[in-house]
């Protein structure tokens, strides 16, 4: 392998909205910088597969439904 290629991994601190820290090794900031966190991914519906619903009200699924809602598979 190359020498002085692979990125320099060091600790640091992820401080969490909650206040919570704990300690990792990343390639981020350098030797014992703390990353504050502005979104929680212990909270927050993107990480946690949240209750969202898909609304289309007229959008392209229900131009795609009009369109195509019709074509059945012929065998």
């Amino acid at each position: 392998m190359k020498k002085d290629i692979h990125p320099d991994y060091h600790m640091i601190t992820v401080k969490m909205t909650d206040g919570t820290e704990y300690q990792t090794r990343s390639t981020w900031g350098s030797e014992g910088d703390v990353m504050t966190l502005e979104i929680d991914p212990t909270a927050h519906p993107a990480w946690t597969g949240g209750t969202g619903r898909m609304l289309d009200t007229g959008g392209q699924v229900a131009k795609f439904n009009k369109r195509f809602g019709g074509l059945t598979l012929k065998r």
